[in-house]
């Protein structure tokens, strides 16, 4: 038999990073591995990715973990999209909803091809009356059920998600050793990491290391070098400050993006709060501001002190270098913006176990994971490069620079292609599918000059009743929902403590 070679692993950091990594290490790999997790109560978790998208259930489901008590334990709501307010324009609104838009009629041309032809000829309504999950969103409705079901994803309570993975991982195997890392050791001929030297003067050896330390990246950056690509040329706001208020409403099941002149806002319903904060680029408006604008815009009252976070657009040259594997922040980061950082470190550790290195951390396989890391990475950042670019607003240095920049060549031609033809497109690399470029395209005020002729091939009544039949059915399944808050209590009502 193969001797196996990678049999010690070790975290270096918690958050939830580091325990969604450990979790789901634990979960799958646990009678094969050795997994210690190193964390200090001391150094505080970034804290505010409580936005999620809807890869987040199947990933659950891969953990085996229960959606109810997952749910109850982190306050979470249901999220079938995100709003977006002042985008294109100053005044705009927009939903980027989850769901499917329509049928697919026909493997050669997609819906939204067909809804304009039937706009062409006076007929059709809104595009967004043939996504249940826009409609039910707008209607604050919702329902999990075999029948027609939502697709979905999840506002959560960082601190209690993270606090709800520990209970599942130590009690499966995880090890938890508290303490800071003051220093780490490397193999003088290969570089690999041998071990992380505590504060404590206690070494923690290991075979594989997953570096969890946030931006600080102690492991990946900060031990090997490994570099860092900086996309601030593309994506320009850098700081961001964060707040927790009181539920003056309840919750809805979407987040809100609202656009300021220098970034953007965003507003996230939990059961028993509001996460809230302001992006900026501090080029143009200070800490001082950010903080009393945001402020000054929360519906509910502040239950703690606004806190300022800096940030790089970007991601590290190799996600995986010679023994040390880097998720969530560590590894890159992508601004907020729709909700992608726990998806990302969520598929690297799934790509993780499905590629683990039991014997040895050869090229091969670390260069399969990098590639695919970095395919993921940029198909999110061409998205989120598409809401800042593809804007009318005019009305300030921000959004003029936005508006004005060079963008990547796998983003030009995206739009190039739904502009001349109404096309877009869904790789296996991409978290993105057609009808979310469609929304957002249509949302920022792109309108394709052509489409697909396919639909003019059908009588306008045959196409008016398709389009008709789908309408009401959105509208039948809808009206039957029941309201969010009521679903939320009666599904998964907070845990108080």
């Amino acid at each position: 038999m193969t001797e196996q070679k990678i049999k010690r692993v070790v975290v270096a950091g918690g958050g939830t990073a580091g325990w969604v990594a450990a979790t789901a290490l634990v979960r799958h790999l646990g009678p094969l591995l050795d997994i210690t997790l190193v964390e200090s109560d001391d150094i505080g978790t970034v804290g505010v990715g409580e936005s999620t998208v809807p890869t987040m259930i199947s990933f659950h489901r891969f953990m085996g973990i229960d959606e109810q008590d997952f749910m109850r334990a982190s306050q979470a709501t249901f999220k079938l999209g995100i709003e977006f307010k002042n985008w294109a324009r100053d005044g705009d609104r927009y939903i980027h909803a989850f769901g499917k838009i329509g049928k697919r009629p026909t493997w050669i041309a997609d819906f939204h091809h067909f809804w304009l032809e039937a706009r062409e000829r006076g007929f059709g309504g809104d595009l967004n009356d043939y996504c249940a999950e826009l409609v039910a969103g707008e209607a604050n409705k919702f329902f999990i059920g075999e029948q027609k079901p939502l697709n979905y994803a999840y506002h959560l309570d960082a601190y209690r998600y993270v606090r709800f993975l520990r209970s599942l991982a130590e009690p499966a195997g995880v090890k938890r050793i508290e303490g800071k890392i003051q220093s780490v050791e490397q193999d003088p001929e290969s570089g690999h990491v041998k071990a992380l030297v505590l504060e404590t003067g206690a070494r923690i050896e290991g075979d594989l290391f997953l570096d969890c330390t946030g931006f600080r990246a102690l492991l990946i950056e900060g031990t090997l070098k490994t570099g860092f690509d900086d996309w601030g040329r593309w994506i320009t706001t850098n700081s961001a400050v964060a707040v927790q208020t009181t539920s003056p409403h309840p919750p809805i099941p979407y987040t809100s993006a609202i656009a300021h002149k220098a970034g953007w806002q965003w507003r996230i319903p939990l059961q028993k709060r509001v996460g809230a904060g302001l992006v900026f680029c501090n080029e143009f408006m200070s800490d001082d501001e950010a903080r009393a604008k945001l402020l000054a815009d929360v519906a509910g009252e502040p239950v703690v002190e606004p806190w300022l976070l800096r940030f790089k657009t970007g991601a590290r040259k190799k996600a995986w270098n010679k023994n040390v594997v880097s998720l969530g922040l560590a590894g890159g980061f992508i601004e907020p913006l729709e909700s992608t950082s726990i998806h990302l470190m969520q598929v690297a550790v799934t790509r993780l176990i499905q590629d683990f290195p039991f014997n040895g951390c050869d090229d091969a396989l670390i260069n399969h994971f990098n590639t695919k890391s970095r395919k993921e990475f940029e198909g999110i950042r061409d998205f989120i490069i598409l809401h800042y670019h593809q804007t009318e607003r005019n009305d300030s240095p921000f959004w003029d620079r936005a508006r004005t920049m060079d963008i990547p060549d796998s983003l030009k031609e995206r739009m190039a292609l739904f502009r001349e033809n109404a096309l877009t497109y869904h790789t296996l690399d991409d978290l993105f599918e057609i009808d979310s470029w469609v929304q957002v395209l249509r949302g920022q005020r792109m309108e394709p000059r052509g489409y697909h002729m396919l639909a003019r091939m059908m009588p306008d009544a045959e196409l008016r009743k398709a389009l008709d039949d789908m309408r009401a059915n959105v509208a039948g399944v809808v009206s039957k929902l029941p309201s969010h808050p009521d679903f939320l209590q009666r599904y998964c009502p907070a845990d108080d403590i």
